[in-house]
């Protein structure tokens, strides 16, 4: 029998070994995913550099939403943050939860092909045709409209969050909603709380409109962005193998030293508690568990990027 922190830390520990495995067989999906959104930064950075203020254009949307001001413009922010950190907290929850049905690595592989595809198409489209920034720092008579050239080759290739939140030009579509839409069809296709699923879609509603009558995008950069994330989405998890149900009872090379250990950690891994009352069988993947010295392996395709 084990006490509740015992079980915790062993099922934490357990999780660990398999996510170092998985890593080491998909880091190059993780560290090219995480390139790309540094070479997103750059080329949102780059286009500040010939934005050029002008008469904030014609928009249904401002129409029809009232301003919220510069001293609401937190709002927008303050509701993606927590859309971001929610989906974060989420993909790290089998470290700690009982019932667990995804895996952080394979997951995050998934999410960084649908933020690379999508940030491409709008890299392109915000490059074609520069907008005057509805945003009050991008309107004229702003000194931060247009970014002054840079003084040397690290300062055009430096990233700061002021440059983030403060930039310009990178209108078409959207990349708040990018990062939310994504998210939110992550989970609504893995997650398991229905109510969950459905305040998130309501969230990410809000946050559309919020981002309109903040004045940080036009209607146009939001519902592009709405059909245009959504059918990438659809068209690359079609061709990406689906990730491994851990529902299934799925154990991943986890490193193990006698036959009572062995039973604990895949009772711990795959959402039991580790007493003998509360182990359930689960049904394999492939249905076939091969031994070979201290390791177990299961015969499954893990590599959901």
């Amino acid at each position: 029998m084990f006490s509740c922190d015992e079980k915790i830390w062993k099922r934490f520990c357990a999780e660990i070994v398999t996510e170092i495995n998985l890593l080491a067989e998909n880091w190059k999906y993780i560290l090219g995913g995480l390139i790309c959104q540094y070479i997103h930064g750059l080329a949102a950075r780059g286009v500040h550099y010939i934005h050029r203020p002008g008469p904030t254009l014609q928009d249904v949307g401002f129409f029809l939403l009232p301003e919220l001001g510069q001293e609401r413009a937190y709002i927008s922010e303050t509701v993606f943050t927590f859309i971001f950190l929610s989906f974060v907290l989420w993909t790290f929850s089998p470290f700690i939860v009982k019932s667990k049905k995804i895996y952080t690595v394979l997951i995050w592989c998934r999410v960084l092909a649908f933020l690379v595809a999508c940030q491409f198409l709008r890299i392109i489209t915000f490059y074609s045709t520069q907008l005057p920034g509805p945003n009050y720092h991008c309107r004229e008579g702003s000194k931060l409209a247009t970014l002054p050239r840079p003084d040397n080759v690290l300062e055009a290739f430096l990233i700061v969050p002021r440059g983030v939140l403060y930039g310009c030009g990178d209108l078409i579509f959207s990349s708040h909603m990018i990062f939310s839409l994504v998210f939110v069809r992550t989970y609504n296709k893995y997650g398991t709380q229905k109510f969950v699923k459905q305040c998130a879609w309501l969230t990410v509603v809000i946050q559309s409109l919020l981002i309109i009558a903040s004045r940080k995008h036009y209607t146009v950069d939001v519902v592009v962005a709405w059909y245009t994330v959504n059918l990438v989405v659809f068209f690359i998890d079609k061709k990406l193998p689906e990730l491994p149900d851990r529902s299934n009872g799925a154990t991943l090379l986890l490193p193990l030293s006698n036959n009572k250990t062995k039973e604990e950690n895949h009772k711990l891994l795959n959402g039991n508690s580790g007493d003998s009352a509360d182990w359930r069988p689960r049904t394999q993947i492939n249905g076939k568990i091969m031994e070979e010295g201290n390791v177990v392996h299961v015969e499954a395709v893990i590599n959901g990027a």
